[in-house]
């Protein structure tokens, strides 16, 4: 069960919202083989200098901040999550987001760190 959170211009969000959140949803179900009823998104959209960042950082041309934080369980190996990585950037170049612009952060945790309706 994966929580994704994503920070991003409201802008964005207002434009490619729904599109964005079918596209991480589509990306997890193929490189975690989530089922498709798993869920759980938080999109916070923020106003002009609110996203800050350096635009050349590690020598990429950012233009925008599209931050997502993936919470989920100790349980991926670096290749899946790679996969993960590779498939948002698809889905989301597809919708007109720039790889250049995404940041992904994963955090992970254990079984016993969750609760989600019942124990």
């Amino acid at each position: 069960m994966p929580l994704i959170q994503i920070d991003l211009d409201r802008e964005l969000f207002e434009s490619l919202g729904d599109q964005l959140s079918a596209a991480v949803q589509k990306a997890q179900i193929d490189a975690l083989d989530i089922q498709a009823d798993d869920l759980f998104q938080v999109f916070t959209p923020h106003g002009p200098g609110e996203l800050r960042f350096d635009p050349g950082y590690n020598g990429v041309d950012r233009q925008r901040l599209l931050l997502l934080r993936i919470t989920m369980v100790h349980m991926y190996s670096v290749a899946t999550k790679q996969r993960l990585y590779r498939s948002i950037v698809e889905r989301f170049g597809e919708a007109g987001v720039r790889a250049e612009d995404i940041l992904i952060s994963v955090v992970e945790n254990g079984y016993e760190d969750w609760y989600a309706g019942r124990l």
